[in-house]
């Protein structure tokens, strides 16, 4: 039986709860197959994240070659990129894979905290210039949404987003301090949001699950908003059954179905 391939390019978090870690579990866990380019090497817990470095671009030019001329793929996640030489390189692999559905998640610092990018003014610049416009959806939180739009409000930074590129852009409300959760799906004719009850404690690599398993969904060839749908569904019962692997934040269970 065949599966869905998913190309992910991210970072790698040695704890196993977000990252490339996460990726693989909701990927798997939703039947899909993932290939995976490792943009970065971080030094991180459950509690926060202390360093990190950057995987050499030739090399990581070499694996995505490597991938490229063995396998096809049906989605893209990105997550991590780090820097901007890593952005270029990321764009030259996108536009081998013309039409190929591509989910961004512009992580620029971890959850639990600690920052997951180098220059991050220039790294803004590069994700705004080479990846957004090749993305068919983006999944930031509303602090990196602020950021990359430049707004000060959700609805006027959600509006920017797509007047810079992007198809669409789904703002999550994890960090929110708001009774549920509430994700607001931008594109250039509509406003969409779905709630969620927010539930206690705090999750590592809730971000990382949520772009995956949307990536799963358009590699699936649903529609954007029945994988949205999909993808919720799946991070909410994730959550719900997440456990304490290390001192910090919880893990979401990826597998509970």
């Amino acid at each position: 039986m065949s599966k869905p391939n998913v190309l992910v390019i991210a970072g790698h978090d040695p704890s196993g709860g977000a990252g490339i870690h996460a990726d693989i579990e909701t990927i798997h866990a939703l039947e899909g197959y993932a290939a995976t380019l490792i943009t970065g090497l971080t030094v991180q817990n459950s509690q926060n994240v202390f360093g990190f470095e950057m995987v050499d671009t030739q090399l990581l030019r070499r694996q995505s070659d490597a991938l490229l001329a063995d396998m096809d793929f049906d989605a893209i996640k990105i997550g991590m990129t780090g820097s901007p030489a890593v952005v270029s390189l990321i764009a030259e692999v996108l536009d081998q894979l013309p039409g190929v559905p591509v989910v961004l998640d512009p992580v620029l610092a971890a959850e639990a905290g600690g920052s997951l990018s180098e220059d991050g003014d220039t790294l803004v610049a590069a994700l705004i210039r080479d990846l957004l416009a090749r993305s068919s959806l983006i999944t930031p939180n509303l602090e990196e949404t602020l950021t990359l739009s430049g707004q000060a409000s959700l609805h006027e930074a959600g509006s920017e987003l797509v007047r810079q590129g992007t198809p669409a852009a789904l703002i999550t409300g994890s960090q929110d301090d708001t009774a549920d959760v509430r994700n607001h799906l931008f594109t250039a004719n509509a406003h969409r949001s779905w709630s969620w009850p927010r539930l206690e404690g705090s999750f590592h690599g809730s971000g990382c699950t949520l772009a995956s398993a949307i990536a799963v969904g358009l590699a699936e060839g649903r529609t954007l908003e029945k994988a949205l749908e999909m993808a919720q569904r799946f991070v909410q019962t994730s959550l719900e059954h997440a456990w304490p692997a290390g001192q910090g934040q919880l893990i979401p269970d990826r597998h509970v179905r």
